[in-house]
């Protein structure tokens, strides 16, 4: 069911990255018409074609397409914005798609530890904006994490619970604070995994088997490194590091390897071989 009763459940994304087809594809598995937005038109296109085939087997009764430019999104009731963690670049994204929706629309961004308050100082309506941050791989994962900014309004939070259930995912509800709730504990983690295996206290594959057998994670911390991209964790861990304290600082490890352009599966090559 929509969680925007008597209106079409219309639903941009901006960014046709692996986060962005993503999120498309769970809104159109959920019978939302979606539209996919990018810098870059052409890739917009692709997202759209690689989301259809993605869903082809078990697509609701959505649509969706692809737009030219964030102008696109006007008539949306609710925008997403999945563009890299830039925070340059994503407020002047969501400060242009406020611009095009209806007053009464939400924006939120995906961010994975970019302040809310930080993005949302730059906008007209900051108690329409939160963070609604998605995990990757998103068709497999069954968590949203809502971050609350200061002024975020009570009803925008409902509205994103009940949004997070349509889409068949829970939700879990944080303040706005460095890294969250989700990439505060991962990192930390990941990057433990990483300093271990510097010092080669064992192999990355046993590190990765000790969690995924021993605790009973998904997949080990190393492995999802890789699929996160080393580069974007290190992103994470400079930008905790300076929040935080040094206990977020990056191992020397995590550096070189992103200075070898080995970041993962996106490379080929990361802690592993892919």
């Amino acid at each position: 069911m929509s969680p925007y009763p008597g209106a079409p459940f219309r639903v941009g994304v901006i960014g046709a990255g692996t986060m962005g087809r993503g999120i498309a594809g769970a809104f159109l598995d959920a019978a939302a018409d979606v539209v996919l937005v990018d810098i870059n038109p052409d890739a917009a296109a692709s997202g759209v074609a690689r989301v259809v085939e993605a869903q082809r087997a078990h697509a609701g009764a959505g649509s969706i397409e692809s737009g030219v430019g964030i102008d696109s999104l006007s008539g949306c009731m609710l925008v997403v914005e999945a563009v890299p963690e830039d925070p340059t670049l994503k407020a002047g994204v969501l400060v242009h798609a406020e611009a095009v929706v209806d007053h009464d629309a939400i924006v939120v961004t995906n961010t994975s530890s970019l302040s809310i308050d930080g993005l949302g100082a730059h906008l007209a309506r900051p108690e329409r904006f939160a963070g609604m941050h998605f995990f990757n791989p998103v068709s497999r994962s069954s968590l949203i994490e809502i971050v609350r900014g200061s002024r975020t309004a009570a009803t925008v939070l409902a509205r994103l619970r009940e949004t997070a259930a349509s889409l068949g995912k829970q939700a879990i509800e944080v303040d706005d604070s460095p890294g969250f709730a989700t990439s505060r504990l991962g990192l930390a983690i990941g990057l433990e995994a990483i300093r271990m295996l510097e010092s080669e206290v064992a192999s990355a594959e046993d590190i990765d088997r000790a969690m995924v057998l021993g605790y009973r994670f998904p997949i080990g911390p190393l492995r999802l490194t890789d699929l996160v991209g080393l580069d974007v964790r290190l992103d994470i861990a400079r930008h905790l590091e300076a929040e935080l304290g040094e206990r977020f600082a990056p191992p020397a490890l995590l550096v070189a390897k992103v200075a070898a352009g080995e970041v993962g599966r996106k490379a080929g090559r990361g802690f592993f071989a892919w």
